[in-house]
């Protein structure tokens, strides 16, 4: 076995000022802002197992856009939309949702790992992807989810109080005339989105991390939904933001840190709860 070393840099200052930490901390910002929001979202229509899904769904675009030399994020943001409004438009119910979640995520697991075998490149991908590489985000990557995040807030500006509504209570909300199958299929593709540039932090399997357990523990700390909102994007940013430094000062992979501070705030909140019930 190798040796595991993280041992303190004492030249960590440096590193934390290079250009790629700079792109890392910006892109960090970006993420953190859409997967706070929509994570409250994803919890409140007890849609986690899809959010967990749209990345795995994604994973074929991903290794597939290496296969035919296209941008990563954009094969996995092709796949990852496709699956959203195809588990949007089957599953009108939580119990169909769920069935059609874990069949569209079973075939293009199978495809993924296809294209990989086809691919010793998409093979050798396979570990960002996966694992996430956010000190390989580019400029370009920035500007994308800065538009990304821009078109998030405009869209939730005008579909805030039907999505919510449908969200917090479906069969009242279906009864006051809100289309819960258009606001199925616009949270999913919206999910779609921001699992697409939350990947490149933490990859495909940690992708929980950002987009779930911030938004759980902001309903643990948070009454109204607004708040639960800013606390999660907050709670996403520290992890990511104390992730690179704890990364630089002690060389681990970032979105290991980031991942273990995310749930490790979670575990405090929850902790923190249960003794003040008692």
């Amino acid at each position: 076995m190798g040796d595991i070393n993280f041992a303190f840099d004492p030249d960590w200052m440096s590193t934390l000022t290079a250009p790629f930490m700079t792109n890392a901390f910006v892109a960090g910002l970006f993420i953190a802002l859409a997967a706070g929001v929509m994570g409250y979202f994803t919890i409140a229509r007890h849609s986690t197992f899809a959010a967990h899904a749209l990345a795995h769904i994604g994973l074929p675009g991903a290794t597939g856009a290496v296969l035919f030399g296209l941008p990563v994020s954009l094969g996995m943001g092709v796949f990852a939309l496709g699956g959203a409004l195809v588990i949007g438009a089957l599953g009108k119910r939580i119990s169909e949702r769920e069935i059609a979640t874990g069949t569209v995520l079973a075939f293009a697991t199978g495809l993924g790992l296809f294209f990989a075998r086809l691919s010793s490149s998409a093979s050798q991908q396979m570990q960002s992807i996966l694992f996430g590489s956010i000190l390989t985000i580019t400029k370009d990557q920035i500007i994308g989810f800065m538009v990304f995040d821009a078109l998030l807030l405009i869209l939730l500006a005008v579909i805030y109080r039907p999505l919510l509504f449908s969200s917090l209570d479906e069969q009242v909300a279906q009864a006051k005339g809100v289309p819960i199958g258009l606001m199925n299929v616009a949270f999913m593709a919206i999910m779609a989105g921001v699992i697409t540039i939350a990947v490149p932090a933490v990859g495909t399997l940690l992708i929980f991390a950002l987009v779930i357990t911030p938004a759980a523990t902001a309903n643990i700390l948070a009454g109204s939904p607004f708040k639960a909102m800013v606390i999660a994007s907050l709670l996403c940013l520290v992890s990511i933001w104390l992730g690179l430094v704890l990364s630089a000062m002690f060389p681990a992979p970032p979105s290991f840190i980031i991942v273990t501070l995310s749930t490790l705030f979670w575990a405090i909140a929850r902790a923190a709860y249960a003794l003040k019930a008692h």
